[in-house]
């Protein structure tokens, strides 16, 4: 799922986003509630309309939002008080009120809120995160109204497999529409994670989607479908693109460089989309180097159309039976990520 925190993927327009092949967009309830609110979205319609996305749209809680304002926010046995990251203004989230706020945008997916923490941490606010994020997983799912908006869980505890067995089998008890890993790609190495999200993945029902919040490398997307996970998203893919950096299934190279300056091939040879059906390594270089803003546009178009390309290649290696070949194939090729 390409990012689109603020009801929009950054630089590109919905029909560019068709033109990816991306078939879900996120979105953020803690940025959104904030700015433009709950009532200027109602007004346009429901947030596709506002956003002009017809798509599935799927509405993290905010609950790493809040995480991240550490100094700017108060945790409680009912919910969390922050302040505004804009103004300082205080603001109050409950597993209620983010329930109801999603359903109000008529998303298609809402995240039930939940407590992150970044890692190494200790057990014991480990355990509390997880104490917290489960009992405010069933406030939510006592909460919910709309039929048309599906409710996930996130499974929490670090690195802590127990932590891990005791927050999946809350939510399980509960029932959710789906299930998420909260948690990880914050401070841990890529074997951690793929470790914990393959332990977290196995205790979760096969026929509802799992997904591996954070991830959105080419080495993190295949080791997290070797997990069994179905679902991922990261701002990673628009982000690189915005600061000059390429991905390719041959791994990943900034266009700053110097060496393509006059290295008139396509950014990914084996690529088809309209960038590199279209534009050459020095002309992206040289957008980059004059500063315009189609540079960064351009490349963020490229790496969200190779993500989704590699993950539909990926369903096909599946539905094959040659999932083994390709992932080899995909990891020996993008030995040069860095």
């Amino acid at each position: 799922m390409p990012v689109g925190t603020a009801a929009t993927v950054k630089g590109l327009t919905p029909d560019e986003l068709r033109a990816t092949q991306t078939q879900i967009v996120l979105a953020n309830t803690y940025h959104l509630s904030l700015r433009p609110g709950a009532e200027v979205i109602a007004l346009a319609g429901g947030l596709h309309a506002f956003m002009a996305w017809d798509g599935p749209i799927l509405t993290d809680s905010g609950g790493f939002q809040i995480f991240s304002l550490r100094k700017r926010r108060t945790l409680d046995d009912d919910g969390v008080t922050f302040a505004s990251h804009l103004d300082g203004s205080e603001h109050r989230f409950t597993p209620e009120s983010v329930v109801a706020f999603q359903e109000s945008l008529g998303v298609d997916i809402a995240m039930v809120l939940d407590v992150c923490v970044r890692l190494p941490a200790e057990r014991g606010e480990l355990e509390r995160a997880v104490t917290l994020t489960s009992r405010w997983a069933q406030r939510a799912a006592a909460a919910r109204q709309s039929v048309r908006t599906s409710l996930f869980a996130i499974v929490q505890g670090g690195l802590d497999r127990s932590l891990r067995e005791r927050s999946a089998a809350a939510l399980l008890a509960a029932g959710f529409d789906g299930y998420a890993i909260g948690g990880l790609s914050v401070g841990e190495t890529r074997d951690e994670m793929a470790d914990t999200a393959a332990f977290c993945a196995a205790l979760l029902p096969h026929d509802r989607p799992r997904y591996l919040m954070g991830v959105g490398t080419v080495l993190d997307a295949l080791l997290a479908i070797e997990s069994g996970i179905d679902m991922f998203d990261c701002v990673y893919p628009t982000r690189c693109g915005r600061n000059g950096r390429a991905m390719t299934r041959d791994g990943e190279f900034h266009i700053r460089n110097a060496a393509f300056t006059r290295d008139f091939r396509p950014i990914d040879e084996t690529c088809a989309c309209s960038v590199c059906r279209t534009f050459t390594r020095a002309y992206l270089a040289h957008l980059f180097r004059a500063g315009e803003m189609l540079g960064p546009r351009l490349l963020s178009l490229h790496n969200v159309f190779l993500m989704n390309r590699l993950l539909a290649d990926a369903r096909q290696a599946i539905d094959e039976g040659s999932w083994r070949s390709f992932a080899t194939g995909i990891r020996e090729r993008a030995t040069k990520e860095t």
